[in-house]
């Protein structure tokens, strides 16, 4: 909220993001998720379970956007990550 106030204040700019459908998010997180999952030599598929996941993630942060989906990719990624070298 201060960011936004303070750009306001300084710049007269206002800016809107709009949140997203939750099939749009879930396309994003699948999106996000294939790009790190390649990057990391990871293969993965889409179900139902990251979706669950992925809703809870957006749900807990009161927000379905682009940035959530890829902080959720990244989180997921990782988790599997560690899991492979346990």
């Amino acid at each position: 909220v201060e960011d936004k106030i303070a750009l306001s204040d300084r710049f007269g700019l206002w800016l809107s993001f709009y949140p997203f459908t939750q099939e749009h998010y879930l396309n994003v997180v699948e999106h996000w998720i294939t790009q790190l999952a390649q990057k990391a030599g990871l293969h993965w598929q889409r179900d139902e379970n990251l979706e669950k996941a992925a809703i809870r993630w957006a749900t807990a942060r009161g927000n379905r956007n682009g940035r959530c989906a890829y902080q959720f990719a990244r989180y997921w990624v990782g988790l599997e990550l560690l899991e492979q070298h346990t």
